[in-house]
């Protein structure tokens, strides 16, 4: 039997709104057999009505309806919805404590409406990011799966507000983050769009840094030297530990791929001292990376204010927060204080949600983005790029994860060449799962 979901890896046809006040509308259209070229709202004395045209609109007419329009205006009628386990081997194992790392152990979620339309989204699950383990997001995600199936039709943007609240703050958020996916892909492929174009459209391509092992640096180089040919142009590395030795490390990378950023991460590991200091050695090594993330502990702000305002006047080198930045309180924070240059948005840490909301207070306020992802396989990932790459404001992509999998379970969704992702014009994020690497 073919995978559920196989009829999404055809393009689709456009579909356009010239109105962003069509209240109830996707009710009217959300069954239909055929692509409707264009709707209109016209205005009469005795209210407003709807006027199919029977002419397909040109490239150059088609409008997108917008994010926040759908919400407002798309009934979800939930038929089917499930969460089941989602496991692939890494090619390697990860250092990220111990034990080391050695598999994906997330959550693939599917929804269908009573249309016939599927979503598809994943709950990343790592214990450094999110609350809850394995176990405990299959419970969380059946339990809003089961909300959604047995609720009445609604707007999506209270099934949304539903969904929060079943799974709330940041204990649940990887979890939230998953059906958000689901919900979402499956409005849009009921309206034959794919997901960048709904998110903004500014662009159906994004580029990816990609993240190296530690590990010694004659196979560190090798990598370098791999990714140099392969087109990526920008590698990150995870430092703290030992900085003689990683310097070392870094100066291979750097002779095997002369033109390479760096992005280091340094996930907490400094004091303020320790960071200043390690920025002076990486200067005088003639290292300069572009970006140093999370130098200090999440919770010392004065240091982390510190030290980019070292970083940026003596170096020029940003610096990002990652694990300083749980809610859009912290935000708002660092906005305030001025305590770094760049955030770095995970999905599995805010929600799909909560991550717009961050993504548009940061905007408003200056702030530099960076998107990345936990571990996880092409769906979030794929999710998360197709967000980045329609809303067109990061100047910092990490979205890699999937390149360290021994497998991929998903069918379709974005063409990857080298560092660069392509999105073709598929319904949603066009990719959907082999429903042999879920189980129950």
């Amino acid at each position: 039997m073919a995978p559920i979901g196989s009829a999404f890896c055809a393009a689709s046809p456009s579909f356009s709104l010239l109105s962003s006040n069509v209240k109830g509308l996707s009710r009217n259209y959300a069954n239909a057999n055929c692509p409707i070229s264009k709707i209109c709202v016209v205005h009469c004395s005795s209210g407003s009505k709807l006027v199919t045209e029977s002419t397909a609109s040109s490239t150059s007419e088609r409008t997108s309806f917008g994010f926040k329009n759908l919400t407002e205006t798309f009934w979800v009628d939930v038929q089917r919805a499930e969460g089941r386990p989602l496991n692939v081997q890494l090619n390697a194992p990860l250092i990220l404590g111990s034990p080391n790392l050695e598999k994906v152990e997330n959550v693939a979620i599917r929804i269908e409406l009573s249309n016939g339309c599927v979503g598809w989204g994943e709950v990343p699950v790592l214990p450094s990011v999110t609350a809850a383990n394995q176990t405990v997001a299959v419970a969380k995600a059946r339990e809003a799966c089961q909300f959604l199936l047995c609720s009445s039709p609604m707007v999506l943007n209270l099934a949304l507000n539903e969904i929060g609240g079943i799974l709330p703050g940041t204990e649940f958020a990887s979890v939230r983050a998953g059906v958000e996916m689901a919900l979402i892909d499956a409005v849009t492929n009921s309206i034959g769009v794919p997901l960048w174009r709904l998110f903004g459209g500014v662009s159906n391509n994004l580029t990816t840094a990609i993240t190296l092992p530690t590990v010694f640096p004659a196979e560190a180089s090798h990598l370098a030297s791999k990714y140099c040919q392969l087109g990526f142009k920008t590698l990150k590395l995870k430092i703290g530990k030992n900085i003689k030795e990683e310097i070392k490390l870094l100066q291979s990378i750097q002779a095997a791929h002369p033109t390479c950023s760096l992005i280091l991460d340094a996930n907490e590991e400094y004091t303020r001292r320790e960071a200043v200091q390690v920025l002076q050695e990486l200067h005088d090594s003639g290292i300069t990376p572009t970006l140093l993330e999370q130098p200090v502990h999440r919770e010392d702000w004065k240091a982390l204010g510190e030290v980019s305002k070292f970083a940026r006047q003596k170096y020029g080198i940003s610096i990002a927060v990652d694990e300083s930045c749980q809610s859009l309180d912290d935000v708002q924070r660092v906005i305030e204080g001025n305590f770094a240059d760049v955030i770095n948005i995970k999905l599995a840490k805010f929600g799909v949600m909560g991550a717009l909301e961050i993504i548009e207070l940061a905007r408003n306020s200056g702030v530099n983005l960076m998107i990345s992802s936990t571990i996880e396989t092409r769906l979030a990932t794929g999710f998360a790029a197709h967000l980045a790459a329609g809303l067109g404001c990061f100047q910092f992509v990490g979205l890699d994860m999937p390149f360290l999998l021994s497998e991929d379970p998903v069918i379709c969704g974005y063409e990857a060449s080298g560092p660069v992702y392509k999105f073709l014009n598929a319904r949603g994020q066009g990719g959907f799962l082999k429903w042999d690497f879920t189980s129950w």
